[in-house]
């Protein structure tokens, strides 16, 4: 299993600032940041475009982790490469040929993940488990922060667990929605290793603390 990490989600940043939601990131210690990228249609809800990410990136040398909850992602790709972004993950439910998505990531000097929502087979991430770098688990429904934690997705966390095992893969395992100490730990044992926190990090009374505790 990778080293633990924690990647918080700027959405539970305060929107009008963004660049302080990123140096409290960085004052926590952390080396990740989570950035989720909605359309209002793939989910109902919109936040942010590449042109965000492309501002943030000269402010920190932070690792983005870019979610991207588009029905068509794959006609982004190239536009969060210019970004910055380092990671782009996709969801296996969108409108688009996968593989060709991923290859095309990967193509354009990205580390690439697939994602799936709480609902789905987690063997329709089984094709491409050998192209990515990351499997996303969704523990909530894709679309707003502050949802409570969904525990039936915990046997999808295993699922893939077991699987990255029996490859002798290295993929790393993200846990998204609901994340705080209790449930992060559960979806620890599971076989997570790298958990997206949200309200829970940037409510925290010492977030640095709040991390090591996460990755324990």
């Amino acid at each position: 299993m990778p080293s633990a990490v924690v990647a918080p989600s700027l959405l539970a940043a305060n929107h009008g600032d963004f660049a302080q939601g990123v140096r409290t990131v960085e004052e926590a210690g952390l080396q990740w940041l989570h950035l989720d990228i909605m359309d209002g249609h793939f989910v109902p809800n919109i936040s942010f475009g590449p042109q965000v990410v492309a501002d943030l990136r000269p402010l920190t040398k932070l690792h983005f982790d870019v979610h991207l909850m588009l029905t068509n992602p794959d006609r982004f790709v190239a536009a969060f490469a210019k970004a910055g972004a380092e990671r782009l993950t996709v969801h296996v439910e969108a409108d688009h040929d996968v593989a060709l998505t991923i290859a095309a990531i990967k193509n354009a000097g990205m580390s690439a993940g697939i994602a799936m929502n709480p609902d789905t087979d987690p063997q329709r991430l089984l094709p491409y488990l050998d192209s990515v770098d990351l499997a996303l688990c969704m523990t909530v429904f894709p679309g707003f922060g502050g949802q409570a934690f969904i525990p039936s997705a915990l046997k999808s966390i295993q699922f893939l667990a077991d699987e990255r095992t029996s490859r002798g893969a290295s993929f790393r395992l993200e846990v998204d929605g609901g994340i705080n100490l209790d449930t992060g730990r559960q979806c620890r044992a599971a076989g997570a290793d790298t958990f997206v926190a949200g309200t829970a990090f940037f409510k925290a009374a010492d977030r640095s603390s709040f991390a090591r505790q996460l990755t324990a």
